[in-house]
């Protein structure tokens, strides 16, 4: 099997020239001769383009690199803009496999017969991609549902062909001269966690139920019940859903769908998972999204295929929304110190070099109206100029990026004049002012009181083995958070009351300040523990108190 597919690769970069993509100008002389006197040298590249020649490879490899295509398509921060372009073009449309062999899966993996588990089976497939293939169902009760059935064998398919990648991504860094840049073995990594998670259905599942327990009665977006009687982790039974394709305009326009409401609302849905829930669906293009009928007023959502999920920490939500706020204001200052100071670029990294670079890319785009200035592609930019300084991509933010630029080219498509800016910053601004109101760092705290209380007999021993406070790493966090201190201060200044009211929310804003931001946690790991634990217990007792 390596051996034929191994073949199979080297016939398909022959016929389409695949090694014209390789920069030949720094490698090794016998790298070099390799090339140019190989077989491949007796085909022409035609009159395709190095985009089209290597997605027109990966289509003719078959599903599993397809949708490595896919993937790769959405790391425009390793690709050329050419490239990644044509590889988005790649269609995941794959042939059906037998009707009679996903009706023997779903019964041995149900152990029952077809006819006794659903009262109707359509053993003609609804859909068919790389990795699986849906039926049409109904169980009692007369409840509408769709089968997902994995292909039969298709692990073993994966597994053989993740082993060549893995040693095309090994020479890749090793004699490409800018190939360890380009990380090919972190991406076909990246690749194997993804391709192998959605051959588990049952974690889609789970990912399908938490996200539709976080909009549970939401107006903006509908995610269809999983049925986990039926589910195992080769089979997912779920709620068939009946909605109008995001992309037929015509049918939503016909109906008088508020277009404007309806792609402001796909803004809101992105905002909400990333920064309320941080679990956000991270494959929202067109052919997972619907609409449903008869809302025109009121627009919905619908959401199916949720087999990948981004999740953003604390820190990544408290830097990535600075960042943002700090981009709408056009504080390029702050963009680099905040770079910086979370550690996406190296600390060495001379802020004011950084600062000019983020000014260069940013200033002509800002000096169109918002309406026509896309902030996806305006952060993707910003990426690339970071990654001259050696920023490290952390792939929960690629998963971001390739959201945002999905579902800001979804929203322009319907409603072209939409204003991201407009739309989001109001956003983001109310989600700080609530994350370090008075009422929410109180909240924080309270829950953690008891775990501090738990290990407080424990921190003795735990301040001899630390030792003192480091005096200069106290005074960086102190400088680096001062403004964070401002901010908090100020908001206090707003919302405090008089009496037992304004003295929890000042000892709150302090709290947040020395155990709940990211940026001061990093001081605190030098501050000692004891210091820590009876902070907590006399907060705890002042509190009880009043």
């Amino acid at each position: 099997m390596g051996l034929r597919r191994l073949l199979a690769i080297c016939w398909i970069i022959c016929v389409y020239r695949l090694d014209t993509l390789i920069p030949t100008e720094h490698l090794p002389l016998r790298a070099r001769i390799l090339l140019r006197c190989g077989p491949w040298r007796l085909f022409s590249a035609g009159k395709y383009s190095r985009g089209e020649r290597l997605r027109l490879g990966l289509e003719k490899l078959g599903p599993i690199f397809i949708k490595f295509g896919q993937i790769l398509s959405t790391r425009r921060d390793l690709l050329a803009d050419d490239v990644a372009m044509e590889l988005a073009k790649l269609q995941d449309q794959v042939p059906p496999f037998g009707s009679e062999q996903a009706v023997s899966v779903i019964e041995a993996a149900l152990g029952k017969p077809i006819d006794q588990l659903f009262t109707a089976f359509d053993r003609q497939p609804l859909a068919s991609a790389s990795i699986a293939q849906v039926h049409t169902a109904t169980l009692e009760g007369n409840i509408d549902v769709v089968v997902k059935v994995v292909r039969p064998g298709i692990e073993h398919t994966i597994k053989a062909d993740l082993t060549l990648l893995q040693t095309i991504a090994v020479l890749i860094a090793r004699y490409i001269p800018d190939g360890r840049r380009l990380r090919p073995e972190e991406v076909v990594e990246d690749y194997r966690h993804t391709i192998l998670d959605e051959l588990d259905l049952q974690r889609e599942g789970a990912n399908t139920s938490q996200l539709r327990r976080n909009f549970n009665d939401s107006e903006v977006l509908y995610v269809p019940e999983v049925y986990w009687d039926y589910t195992r982790r080769n089979i997912l039974v779920m709620e068939r859903i009946h909605g109008i394709p995001v992309t037929d305009i015509d049918t939503l326009r016909k109906q008088g769908t508020d277009m404007k409401k309806l792609a402001e609302r796909g803004v809101e849905i992105f905002f909400t998972q990333v920064f309320r829930d941080s679990f956000f669906h991270a494959d929202m293009h067109p052919g997972n999204i619907f609409i449903a009928h008869n809302r025109p007023n009121s627009p919905q959502y619908i959401a199916i295929d949720c087999a990948i999920i981004g999740s953003l920490s604390d820190f990544d939500q408290y830097y990535l929304a600075r960042n943002l706020l700090a981009i709408f204001q056009r504080n390029y200052r702050e963009v680099a110190e905040l770079h910086v100071e979370c550690g996406w670029v190296p600390p060495e990294t001379r802020v004011h070099e950084f600062e000019a670079a983020i000014r260069t890319v940013s200033e002509p785009i800002f000096e169109k109206p918002l309406s026509e200035i896309s902030f996806g592609l305006l952060l993707l930019q910003l990426f690339q100029t970071a990654r001259r300084f050696e920023m490290e991509v952390q792939p929960s933010l690629v998963l971001l990026q390739k959201t945002l630029l999905n579902i800001e080219g979804l929203g322009r498509q319907l409603y072209p004049q939409l204003d991201l800016w407009s739309t989001a910053m109001p956003f983001l601004e109310r989600w700080v002012r609530d994350r370090y109101s008075p009422q929410s760092v109180l909240k924080k705290v309270s829950h953690r009181i008891p775990g501090w209380l738990e290990q407080l007999p424990n921190l003795p021993e735990a301040l001899l083995e630390r030792g003192g406070a480091n005096k200069e790493q106290v005074s960086a966090t102190i400088k680096a958070e001062r403004q964070l201190q401002q901010d908090f201060a100020a908001m206090l200044k707003q919302q405090a009351t008089r009496g037992r009211n304004q003295r929890i929310a000042i000892v709150a804003a302090l709290s947040a300040a020395l155990l709940s931001d990211p940026g001061i946690r990093t001081g605190l790991q030098s501050l000692p523990s004891m210091s820590i634990g009876l902070f907590a217990v006399a907060l705890y007792f002042f509190i009880r108190s009043r």
